[in-house]
């Protein structure tokens, strides 16, 4: 499959250690890249680098706290280190510190969201970016949700990182486009993950949810894993500046 091959390719991804991160990550690991994960705490990313490893793959762990500007230094100079210059970076991690009135979002809250869904996703390309226009090729992605295209309340504050991200990718792809550098995000719909544990635990919830997708079912993490892969291979060089919305069907419904 030569148009998804990423042999010979680095790859970071932040918040590779569970949910959509991690399959991220192993997807990436599968088509040939040397794959970074990253994460907050150390022995998660080694781990989940060992379990890439003995699936035949190529990984290190790198811990990093996106919210902090050092680490993000830190990160994509282990990156470096290890496996060479980036070439493809995946901005996974978020955080969603506050569920509740919009209106009524608390200011640390509201600058956590920020720092942490955008802030680090603009600073990680920053960082990656001029090695990316010295090779003439790179692809990031960002993933950004199906909360960025409609109004909420009570997930009023992640919803607005979110179409945040989406306009992030638009403008790095528009300049950055000239030296054949893509940016791309995804919007996930509900995926069951740790991280949205609380909207599909419940399993009535879940499945009144379910019902209102065309497919009829909530997504998995491989559901989104095989758009990284695209985005960031061959099979994806004239697509930037585009989020593509992966929802079962969700937005199609009348």
């Amino acid at each position: 499959m030569r148009l998804f091959d990423l042999t010979d390719r680095t790859a970071l991804v932040t918040g590779a250690t569970k949910g959509i991160g991690r399959a991220i990550a192993e997807a990436l690991a599968e088509a040939g890249a040397r794959v970074v994960v990253s994460s907050r705490t150390q022995v998660d990313c080694d781990r989940v680098a060992e379990e890439i490893a003995e699936a035949g793959g190529t990984a290190t762990g790198i811990a990093a706290n996106i919210s902090k500007d050092d680490a993000l230094e830190a990160l994509v100079d282990g990156a470096e280190t290890a496996f060479g210059p980036v070439d493809v970076l995946v901005c996974n991690a978020a955080a969603n510190p506050y569920y509740g009135p919009f209106l009524d979002t608390p200011d640390e809250a509201f600058d956590k969201t920020i720092r942490t869904n955008v802030r680090a996703n603009m600073r990680l390309a920053r960082r990656v970016v001029p090695g990316m226009q010295a090779r003439r090729d790179g692809a990031i992605v960002v993933i950004s949700s199906i909360a960025a295209f409609k109004g909420s309340d009570n997930l009023g504050m992640y919803a607005l990182t979110k179409a945040a991200d989406a306009q992030l990718v638009r403008n790095l792809a528009v300049a950055y486009g000239p030296d054949n550098i893509r940016a791309n995000g995804i919007a996930p719909a509900l995926v069951r993950t740790d991280f949205a544990r609380a909207l599909w635990e419940d399993e009535a919830r879940a499945a009144r949810v379910a019902e209102t997708y065309a497919l009829k079912r909530l997504g998995e993490p491989d559901d989104i894993a095989g758009a990284a892969v695209f985005l960031a291979s061959r099979a994806g060089a004239w697509m930037t500046g585009q989020t593509l919305i992966i929802d079962g069907g969700w937005s199609v419904r009348d």
